[in-house]
């Protein structure tokens, strides 16, 4: 199968953003994984005087995720689907929240930022260029900020590829062919089997310049399948290393 990109992915998104969040919820944990990686940033106090970008926003669920992480950040949400923006807009956010029409390649050149955090859910294995795109984020951050990717990406056994198969054929297919959005799903299936796998996306982190690069899995019938990826944008400047230091410890108390 040929995988959408560009045009054609942000086109079967706009058709799919109004059930997507019905579908979606049939994820056991889907929220709550969502919601553990955004802590996994590890921002300190609240968020507080923190400007942090939602890189692929969707309908704003990875944005709910950050805003329970971190309520006092100023949060800066981007998609390029018209569609899934526009169910994101319809639901209550505070003043500290807004939201962009952007791809992730059009954001370097968008005179946004600079940013204190970035979180990215569900986006790399979607975009034509991921090396890119980290190329970008990186512009993006501030020195010594932090990078959290929550996506599908393989463990590397043939087990993890044959549950995630068996789960797209029993359920995500069938369930998005109801809603006419089978090329979205078959999509999603497909984009994850040729993703990288967890090692070889935290590879691709440390080659782009990112520091401290991880993968950290997340509970239940997603081990394996689903990870968060954790970084850092070079070494932290002066003045910023609390930051930094206060967010690698959150991080790994995320992670127990």
């Amino acid at each position: 199968m040929t995988l959408l990109r560009d045009h054609d992915l942000a086109h079967a998104f706009d058709h799919a953003s109004r059930t997507y969040d019905r579908l979606a919820g049939l994820n056991p944990g889907y929220r709550a994984d969502l919601r553990r990686s955004a802590r996994r940033l590890g921002l300190p106090g609240d968020g507080a005087g923190l400007h942090v970008l939602d890189l692929g926003c969707g309908t704003g669920a990875s944005t709910r995720a950050l805003l329970r992480t971190a309520p006092r950040a100023r949060i800066t949400a981007v998609d390029a689907s018209a569609g899934m923006l526009r169910q994101a807009l319809a639901k209550p956010w505070p003043d500290g929240v807004r939201f962009l029409h952007l791809s992730a390649e059009e954001l370097g050149a968008s005179g946004e930022g600079p940013f204190d955090a970035v979180f990215a859910a569900y986006l790399f294995r979607n975009v034509s260029d991921p090396d890119g795109v980290l190329r970008a984020v990186r512009t993006l951050l501030r020195p010594g900020g932090r990078l959290a990717v929550h996506e599908y990406s393989l463990g590397g056994s043939p087990a993890h590829r044959a549950l995630w198969t068996a789960v797209c054929r029993g359920v995500i297919i069938p369930a998005g062919t109801l809603t006419g959005d089978r090329s979205l799903y078959r999509h999603l299936w497909h984009s994850v089997l040729d993703f990288d796998t967890a090692s070889a996306f935290t590879g691709r982190l440390a080659r782009a310049g990112f520091t401290g690069a991880r993968a950290l899995p997340l509970a239940g019938w997603q081990t394996g399948i689903t990870h968060t990826f954790v970084a850092r944008n070079g070494t932290a400047a002066a003045g910023e290393t609390t930051l930094a230091r206060n967010g690698m410890a959150a991080a790994g108390e995320a992670t127990r």
